[in-house]
């Protein structure tokens, strides 16, 4: 932010993340304090995002936009949230673009035999040949023809309505693949996210700059993982290959041990659990044996040297996590010089300070395979 970046994407959903973005830019809630804020994040895993960490950032950061007289935003690009998009839309269209009315109507009536569940609609159009994919491509066809800004008094409320529309119909998507079983349903959810980042990107101006915070898996170019072999491509190696190796960085965060946040099962309770040290024969380990401290690794041009080349074992730990598994499930096979351009390396990591951690709605949409933390 303090070297002009335009926004900061984050692996989060839209509605509730453009509350945060509203409440940086003194447009919304002013009254609430950051933790009130953040913790509006109720759907499982909460703790992502609902915690004093995040809450110490966007404090931070609408401090930066009025000192600064800055208007550095915060967006969520993930594909959840099907139906809090939904609601968005239909609020939106009653008030600006009442000819769109019925478009988001007929969306409405098409998921209402799934009861605001994810995994029923999935089912249902693995059981039965038809979906909405119709119905939520002519509502953002219908929101598309619609005026760029209106008259309101926030400047993003198009923006908000488009980007609602647009997550209508990457989950529509999502899910339908995710019946599937296969690794489908995670390029279309990066990709969305993608192209999520491309749309803020046009709304910033040619100029716009921008930090993008994810889990390694994500960010990490999957070309240089075991994921390219599945036919799974994410974000790191899409934005490299629409925009330039020259204009992305790829930077990616490891730890030798300490605690994290997980839940050992997906919708359970989370806890903190410990992290064992590496295991021999890891990048983690070599770090740790190199270098014993916290610190920035930049890479070369050269990426050809025998740790960079390498193709070893690199921690990924999600939102599910048993420690007791560590060794088995939780390396992904990685040529680092391929998947990153830096690397932040801690010996120690200390686990997330969750405001609420079992707050979770009992009808919110969770993530879903593979992983999303």
């Amino acid at each position: 932010v303090e070297h002009g970046f335009s926004f900061v994407a984050v692996e989060g959903d839209w509605p509730d993340c453009f509350a945060i973005n509203q409440w940086v830019k003194g447009r919304g809630d002013q009254h609430l304090s950051a933790r009130e804020v953040v913790s509006r994040f109720d759907r499982w895993p909460a703790w992502m995002w609902a915690n004093e960490e995040v809450a110490s950032f966007v404090d931070w950061l609408r401090e930066h936009n009025r000192s600064a007289g800055a208007d550095v935003g915060f967006y969520g690009i993930d594909v959840y949230s099907l139906w809090d998009s939904l609601h968005g839309v239909m609020d939106y269209v009653r008030e600006h673009q009442p000819d769109a009315l019925e478009a988001a109507v007929q969306a409405c009536r098409c998921f209402e035999p799934a009861r605001e569940d994810p995994q029923r609609y999935a089912w249902r159009t693995r059981m039965v040949p038809t979906s909405c994919e119709t119905e939520v491509v002519e509502l953002l066809t219908a929101v598309h023809r619609g005026p760029r800004q209106v008259a309101d008094d926030d400047p993003e409320a198009a923006l908000d309505a488009r980007q609602n529309a647009e997550v209508l119909v990457g989950a529509e998507r999502y899910y339908r693949t995710m019946a599937g079983a296969d690794g489908e349903s995670w390029n279309v959810r990066d990709e969305h996210m993608v192209d999520t980042l491309d749309r803020l990107v046009e709304h910033h101006g040619p100029d716009a700059r921008v930090v993008v915070w994810e889990h390694n898996t994500h960010i990490g170019d999957a070309r240089a993982t075991d994921m390219a072999d599945a036919g799974m491509w994410n974000v790191g190696q899409l934005v490299r290959e629409r925009h330039g190796e020259g204009s992305v960085v790829l930077v990616g965060f490891g730890a030798h041990r300490g605690r994290v946040v997980a839940a050992r099962s997906w919708g359970a309770t989370p806890e903190r659990m410990a992290m064992p040290p590496a295991h021999p024969g890891t990048h983690e380990a070599l770090l740790h044996d190199a270098l014993g401290e916290p610190s920035l690794v930049v890479f070369g041009d050269d990426r050809s040297t025998p740790w960079l080349s390498a193709r070893r074992g690199h921690r990924a730990i999600g939102v599910v996590y048993d420690p007791r598994g560590d060794r088995w499930g939780n390396w992904v096979p990685t040529v680092m010089g391929g998947r990153y351009d830096a690397f932040c390396w801690f010996e120690d990591t200390e686990a997330l300070s969750a405001m609420t951690p079992a707050a979770t709605r009992r009808d919110a949409e969770l993530d879903t395979f593979p992983w999303s933390a």
